[in-house]
Protein backbone atom coordinates (compact mmCIF):
# COMPACT_ATOMS: atom_id res chain seq x y z
CA UNK A 1 0.00 0.00 0.00
CA UNK A 2 1.20 3.47 -0.79
CA UNK A 3 1.48 6.06 1.96
CA UNK A 4 1.73 9.86 1.96
CA UNK A 5 5.52 9.40 2.07
CA UNK A 6 5.28 7.96 -1.47
CA UNK A 7 3.58 10.99 -3.04
CA UNK A 8 6.65 12.46 -4.75
CA UNK A 9 7.45 9.13 -6.41
CA UNK A 10 3.78 8.63 -7.30
CA UNK A 11 3.60 12.07 -8.95
CA UNK A 12 6.61 11.19 -11.11
CA UNK A 13 5.10 7.83 -12.08
CA UNK A 14 1.69 9.43 -12.84
CA UNK A 15 3.37 11.96 -15.10
CA UNK A 16 5.26 9.17 -16.88
CA UNK A 17 2.01 7.23 -17.36
CA UNK A 18 0.27 10.25 -18.88
CA UNK A 19 3.19 10.99 -21.22
CA UNK A 20 3.21 7.37 -22.42
CA UNK A 21 -0.57 7.30 -22.91
CA UNK A 22 -1.01 10.56 -24.84
CA UNK A 23 0.34 9.50 -28.27
CA UNK A 24 -1.45 6.13 -28.28
CA UNK A 25 -4.67 5.65 -30.21
CA UNK A 26 -7.39 7.01 -27.91
CA UNK A 27 -4.82 8.64 -25.65
CA UNK A 28 -5.46 12.18 -26.86
CA UNK A 29 -9.13 11.92 -25.91
CA UNK A 30 -8.29 10.32 -22.56
CA UNK A 31 -5.74 13.08 -21.88
CA UNK A 32 -8.28 15.75 -22.77
CA UNK A 33 -10.81 14.24 -20.37
CA UNK A 34 -8.34 13.66 -17.51
CA UNK A 35 -9.76 15.69 -14.60
CA UNK A 36 -6.49 15.39 -12.67
CA UNK A 37 -3.97 16.37 -15.35
CA UNK A 38 -3.38 19.81 -13.83
CA UNK A 39 -3.50 18.63 -10.23
CA UNK A 40 -1.88 15.22 -9.96
CA UNK A 41 -0.41 15.79 -6.49
CA UNK A 42 -3.74 16.98 -5.08
CA UNK A 43 -5.48 14.01 -6.65
CA UNK A 44 -2.97 11.59 -5.11
CA UNK A 45 -3.28 13.25 -1.69
CA UNK A 46 -7.07 12.86 -1.95
CA UNK A 47 -6.79 9.21 -3.07
CA UNK A 48 -4.48 8.33 -0.21
CA UNK A 49 -6.96 9.79 2.28
CA UNK A 50 -10.14 8.31 0.75
CA UNK A 51 -11.56 5.13 2.29
CA UNK A 52 -12.93 3.82 -1.02
CA UNK A 53 -9.60 4.23 -2.85
CA UNK A 54 -6.62 1.89 -2.73
CA UNK A 55 -3.24 3.18 -3.88
CA UNK A 56 -0.38 0.75 -4.34
CA UNK A 57 3.26 1.35 -5.18
CA UNK A 58 5.16 -1.33 -7.07
CA UNK A 59 8.84 -1.52 -6.22
CA UNK A 60 11.96 -3.34 -7.28
CA UNK A 61 13.98 -3.57 -4.09
CA UNK A 62 13.19 -0.16 -2.56
CA UNK A 63 12.80 1.71 -5.86
CA UNK A 64 9.23 2.63 -6.89
CA UNK A 65 8.70 1.63 -10.53
CA UNK A 66 4.91 1.42 -10.73
CA UNK A 67 1.63 2.36 -9.14
CA UNK A 68 -2.02 1.48 -9.13
CA UNK A 69 -5.16 3.33 -8.09
CA UNK A 70 -8.37 1.38 -7.50
CA UNK A 71 -11.81 2.53 -6.38
CA UNK A 72 -14.10 0.07 -4.57
CA UNK A 73 -17.65 1.32 -4.28
CA UNK A 74 -21.25 0.09 -4.41
CA UNK A 75 -22.68 -0.60 -7.86
CA UNK A 76 -26.29 0.38 -8.59
CA UNK A 77 -27.37 -3.15 -7.62
CA UNK A 78 -25.93 -2.59 -4.13
CA UNK A 79 -22.98 -4.96 -4.49
CA UNK A 80 -19.42 -3.71 -4.27
CA UNK A 81 -17.48 -3.27 -7.50
CA UNK A 82 -13.79 -2.46 -8.07
CA UNK A 83 -12.38 -0.26 -10.82
CA UNK A 84 -8.64 -0.06 -11.39
CA UNK A 85 -8.52 3.57 -12.48
CA UNK A 86 -4.78 3.66 -13.10
CA UNK A 87 -2.10 0.99 -13.35
CA UNK A 88 1.38 1.75 -14.64
CA UNK A 89 4.86 0.27 -14.60
CA UNK A 90 7.92 2.12 -15.89
CA UNK A 91 8.85 0.66 -19.28
CA UNK A 92 12.33 -0.29 -18.01
CA UNK A 93 10.78 -2.36 -15.19
CA UNK A 94 8.23 -4.32 -17.21
CA UNK A 95 8.36 -8.07 -17.68
CA UNK A 96 9.56 -8.76 -14.13
CA UNK A 97 6.08 -9.22 -12.56
CA UNK A 98 5.69 -5.80 -10.89
CA UNK A 99 2.38 -5.22 -12.68
CA UNK A 100 1.19 -8.74 -11.94
CA UNK A 101 2.08 -8.36 -8.26
CA UNK A 102 0.25 -5.03 -7.99
CA UNK A 103 -2.78 -6.45 -9.80
CA UNK A 104 -2.86 -9.50 -7.50
CA UNK A 105 -2.69 -7.16 -4.50
CA UNK A 106 -5.53 -5.02 -5.88
CA UNK A 107 -7.67 -8.11 -6.58
CA UNK A 108 -7.11 -9.39 -3.04
CA UNK A 109 -7.92 -5.97 -1.61
CA UNK A 110 -11.08 -5.71 -3.73
CA UNK A 111 -12.20 -9.18 -2.65
CA UNK A 112 -11.49 -8.29 0.97
CA UNK A 113 -13.73 -5.26 0.58
CA UNK A 114 -16.55 -7.42 -0.78
CA UNK A 115 -16.25 -6.60 -4.48
CA UNK A 116 -17.94 -9.03 -6.84
CA UNK A 117 -15.95 -7.85 -9.85
CA UNK A 118 -12.98 -5.78 -10.93
CA UNK A 119 -12.41 -3.90 -14.16
CA UNK A 120 -10.05 -1.46 -15.82
CA UNK A 121 -9.48 0.31 -19.11
CA UNK A 122 -7.17 -0.43 -22.03
CA UNK A 123 -6.71 1.92 -24.96
CA UNK A 124 -7.62 0.59 -28.42
CA UNK A 125 -4.59 -0.82 -30.15
CA UNK A 126 -2.63 -1.12 -26.89
CA UNK A 127 -2.16 -4.84 -27.30
CA UNK A 128 0.35 -5.12 -24.43
CA UNK A 129 -2.15 -3.70 -21.93
CA UNK A 130 -5.00 -5.80 -23.30
CA UNK A 131 -2.82 -8.92 -23.10
CA UNK A 132 -1.77 -8.03 -19.55
CA UNK A 133 -5.39 -7.80 -18.40
CA UNK A 134 -6.36 -10.99 -20.24
CA UNK A 135 -3.58 -12.87 -18.42
CA UNK A 136 -5.19 -11.55 -15.20
CA UNK A 137 -8.45 -13.23 -16.27
CA UNK A 138 -10.14 -10.00 -17.38
CA UNK A 139 -12.11 -9.72 -20.63
CA UNK A 140 -13.65 -6.79 -22.48
CA UNK A 141 -17.22 -6.04 -21.43
CA UNK A 142 -17.74 -2.83 -23.41
CA UNK A 143 -16.21 -0.81 -26.21
CA UNK A 144 -16.31 2.98 -26.00
CA UNK A 145 -16.33 4.68 -29.40
CA UNK A 146 -15.41 8.28 -30.24
CA UNK A 147 -15.39 10.59 -33.26
CA UNK A 148 -13.71 13.97 -33.61
CA UNK A 149 -16.14 16.60 -34.87
CA UNK A 150 -13.52 19.16 -35.92
CA UNK A 151 -12.30 17.25 -39.00
CA UNK A 152 -9.30 15.48 -37.47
Amino acid sequence: MATPADVSDLVTLCEMAREEMAPKRGGEVLSRLDPWAAGIRGHLDWCLAADQIVVVTGCIDDTPVGYGIMRVSPAPDGNMHAVVEELFVDVDARSVSVGETMMAFLCDEALGRGALGIESLALPGDRATKNFFEVQGMVARAIVVHRWLDGR
